[in-house]
């Protein structure tokens, strides 16, 4: 293999992944989560300020 095969494949593994990461963070499974935690910054937790 040389260096062009071998950039190819790093850059397929990279698309794939990716593309996975895409998937998986914007698939119906996790949307109840990410509302959940979008929301965190915002929640009253009620201990004082350092």
């Amino acid at each position: 293999m040389d260096s062009g095969t071998l950039s190819g494949i790093a850059t397929v593994i990279c698309l794939a992944t990716f593309i996975g990461i895409v998937w998986w963070a914007y698939s119906k499974d996790n949307k109840q989560r990410f509302e959940e935690d979008g929301k965190l910054p915002f929640a009253d937790d009620d201990l004082p300020a350092q």
